[in-house]
């Protein structure tokens, strides 16, 4: 595998004023009338202007020889190197992409679902991004989406147990586990994953109604645990203190009449009506 190796390259301005001067030289000379002495200084001047080439900040120039690397310039501004080098054009900023859309995967369940992430990097290694993949780019979008598909098979879209991840309930443990997927084939193209975050999460739509509805009945069945909870601790705290302050004596036919009372007016979704007794609880 072919590492980074890093080369300063000449200084830029020195070699421009040198190489103009030299092409002044020739060219004084030409004119008075020594053509060979003058032609070599010209194209010596020439071919040394040849070799300058500048660096942006945050940009890097990977150098080669027929075909050999030579090293890789990062130091910013104007630089220089043989002449014969070839000098590729190489950014180091950070930047981001968003996989594709609707990108349909199973989760560990075997439901289909949607997903998308945003991932975050630079490259690190010019020569491993150079050198060990045809186009790292796309080599970068191609590895992300392969990481997702991974991602998604090894968590339920919900969880289905206290405790357990989920790709909807554990945001930031999947996110850390999709960037570390990624950075795992990612390195071999010299590219560092900053970030990786899932942006779109969904059922598949032949079954989104049917998901739907089952989230809604956990809710719903949710919702009366803890409605039913809630009932049976005020009734229990009724008792106690009719029994405390001594207002009433109930045997326990009684308190099992007071108690599925008390139940259906607390559990009941629609107002309950009252039944006044003119008589006994026994007539």
């Amino acid at each position: 595998m072919i590492r980074e190796k890093r080369v300063k390259g000449g200084s830029g301005l020195s070699v421009l004023f040198a190489a103009l001067a030299l092409v002044g030289l020739g060219v004084w000379v030409l004119d008075n009338n020594q053509v060979v002495l003058g032609g070599a200084a010209v194209v010596l001047g020439l071919l040394a202007l040849g070799g300058l080439f500048m660096v942006n900040p945050n940009e890097a120039r990977v150098l080669q020889l027929f075909g050999k690397y030579v090293g890789t310039v990062r130091e910013p501004g104007l630089r220089w190197a043989n002449p014969f080098y070839s000098k590729r054009r190489l950014s180091l900023r950070v930047r981001n992409f968003e996989t594709q859309n609707r990108l349909k995967v199973n989760d560990m369940d075997g439901n289909p679902i949607e997903m998308s992430a945003v991932v975050v990097w630079h490259v690190v290694d010019t020569a491993q991004a150079t050198f060990e993949v045809d186009d790292y780019e796309r080599f970068a979008r191609t590895a992300a989406e392969a990481a997702i598909r991974k991602l998604a098979m090894s968590y339920p879209y919900d969880a289905h147990e206290e405790g357990q991840l989920s790709l909807r309930g554990s945001p930031t443990e999947i996110a850390e586990h999709l960037r570390s997927e990624m950075q795992e084939r990612l390195a071999l193209a010299g590219i560092e994953v900053i970030e990786a975050r899932i942006s779109n999460l969904s059922y598949a739509p032949e079954i989104a109604q049917s998901m739907l509805r089952r989230q809604q009945a956990a809710a719903v069945i949710a919702a009366r645990q803890k409605i039913v909870d809630g009932s049976v601790g005020m009734v229990e705290m009724a008792l106690e203190r009719l029994s405390r302050k001594n207002i009433v004596q109930l045997d326990e036919e009684r308190k099992a009449a007071m108690v599925s009372n008390l139940l259906v007016v607390l559990c009941s979704e629609n107002n309950t009506q009252p039944i006044v007794n003119a008589g006994t609880l026994y007539q």
